[in-house]
Formats: structure tokens, sequence, C-alpha cells
């Protein structure tokens, strides 16, 4: 992750200045101005690290934003060699300690806690899923995608903590990637006129996925060129049908002298971390889950700070 990066920068600085860190009227009260401190960031349960690079770059930018001169003072951070995002934690580990002002650190140490667990609780999350399907099948390699279903304004953060969490990023927006979905489909005149569409008009290097819910609508996609198929909420058994469809589709494009054609497998909808082994067991490329982004329960870290000592 570019943590320097215009987007992310901007980000960060609309968190401090959410907070009014710069106008800390309880710190810049009660706390001197030249007092200096260590902060010990602790993770609180065994987690996937995900959100260390946003650390020193909330400081870095609180000094942009503060008046006081100290916040603008020489920090040093000291991150434990066997840690970094994506690594595996145990309750009590040392994530990172800080020796800053007093004042910068207690004015940001929200800010920082808030984007470290919720970017923790994904990373943490997404590897449960990918643990559950470790060694489902030695024939079976499917991998855990994410999807847009992120907070607004955090999606390049959020899929990153997938990525720290073992998982595999969906498209990134509506312009990385083509998936006609039943919408499009009502909408478009029926699946054949909007796959052909799509098909005609896409940019190169673009694959045309096609969400389909009925063997009708699989039937169609595979006729009209779908190069990959989204098989949405349908049951194990259903994703397991629909998989050998896919199979025997392209062997018998093969038997009858056609071009090699790949056409992935997705599942998704309905899925959760007690069935997606089923799901993978099905022979699918792809799991897509929602659940890795919006229902990620935040990690437990916490800050320590404490006045340093002559």
């Amino acid at each position: 992750m570019d943590w320097k990066n215009s987007r992310i920068d901007a980000l960060l600085e609309l968190a401090l200045q959410e907070d009014q860190a710069a106008d800390d009227a309880t710190t810049n009260l009660t706390i001197d101005a030249d007092l200096r401190a260590t902060a010990t960031i602790l993770a609180r349960q065994e987690m996937v690290v995900c959100g260390l690079g946003a650390v020193p770059r909330f400081l870095e930018i609180f000094a942009r934003l503060d008046r006081n001169p100290q916040a603008r003072s020489p920090f040093e951070i000291e991150i434990p060699p066997e840690i970094a995002d994506g690594a595996r934690v145990q309750d009590g580990q040392t994530l990172a300690v800080i020796r800053h002002s007093a004042r910068a650190l207690l004015s940001t140490e929200r800010v920082i806690l808030n984007l470290m667990q919720h970017l923790s609780g994904i990373a943490t999350q997404t590897r449960q899923y990918v643990d559950a399907i470790q060694g489902a099948h030695p024939s079976l390699q499917a991998r855990v995608l994410d999807t847009r279903k992120t907070i607004p304004g955090l999606r390049t953060l959020e899929k990153y903590a997938v990525l720290c969490g073992g998982g595999t990023n969906h498209r990134m927006d509506l312009a990385s990637g083509i998936l006609i979905k039943n919408n499009h489909i009502s909408l478009g005149g029926g699946l054949p006129s909007a796959l052909t569409r799509a098909l005609d008009g896409r940019q190169k290097g673009q694959r045309v996925q096609v969400e389909v819910r009925t063997p009708q609508e699989l039937e169609e996609a595979l006729v009209f060129g779908a190069e990959a198929i989204l098989l949405d909420n349908m049951t194990p058994a259903e994703v397991k049908r629909s998989v050998g469809e896919i199979r025997q589709y392209t062997r018998g494009l093969q038997a009858a002298g056609e071009p090699e054609r790949w056409i992935s497998a997705e599942a998704s909808g309905g899925i959760v971390l007690e069935n997606i082994r089923a799901y993978a067991e099905t022979g699918v490329d792809f799991i897509s889950v929602g659940a890795l982004t919006h229902s990620a329960k935040a990690a437990d870290i916490s800050m320590r700070i404490g006045a340093e000592t002559a």
C-alpha cells in the first residue's frame, strides 16, 4: 500500500479534521506543550494486523494541521521485525512503539486506533474464510473474493485489508470490469442482448462476466459468449451442477475444434463462514463474500501512552 498516495493522504487528513485533532481542547489545556511521551500499540486478541503504515502518515499530517510547534518535532516509530501488515499476532503482542510529543499522541490516538481496528478486523475475518477452505480437496483451488460492499470512501483501504488477510480483490469499481447482473439483463432487453452489446463494446483486456440464477440463464450465458459466470444465490448442490455444465461446455468447444476458452465460475450470495467450505468443494474458481468488508468486527487494539522518563 502506498500510504503517501494522494487519495489516501486526503482520506487520512479528512479523518483528523473530522475529529478536530488539531484543536483538541482537553489535551491542549491539560498537557504541557513540551512534554514528550511513549505510546505502545498493543493487540488485545489474536488477529491479522493491517494499517500500520497509516500511523506515521497520521502523525506527519497532524504536524501540518497543528499550530503547536511541538507537533512538528521529530518522532520515532519502532515496529518489531516480525510485525507487518498481514502478520498474525497474539493477544498482548506489541505492534508498534512511538516516541513523540504527548499532545500529538493524545490527539491522534483515536483516529489511529479507529482505522487500525477496522482494517485489522477485515483482515482477520478474511483470514478466517481463507483458512476455512484450505485443503478442501487437493484439486480444488477456490479463491475468496471481496465485493463492492464497502464503506464509501474506504474501498481502497478495505480491499487492501482483504489482501492482507489472504483474500483476492474482485473489481475495484464499476469502470474496472464488466459484470452483467439481473437488473442489466431486465433493462437491457434480455441476457442475449445485454451480453452481445457488452462483448461488442468492451475495451481490450476486459472479461465479460454474467450473473445467472437459473439453468436457463446459465445456458444462454454460455451460448452467447460469457467469459465468466457468477452463480448467484445457489445452493452448493446447484453450484456443483452448474460448474459441471460449464466444464462440459468448454470440453465440447475444444472437441469441436474451437479455440480454447476458459470460463471461470464464481459462487456468490448467502455465503458465510459456516458454509464456505461446502461451496469450495463444488469446484468453483472463486467465492465472493460481501461480509468480508460489510460485516467485519473491529479488532481489539489499544494504545498505552506514558510520559518519557529522563
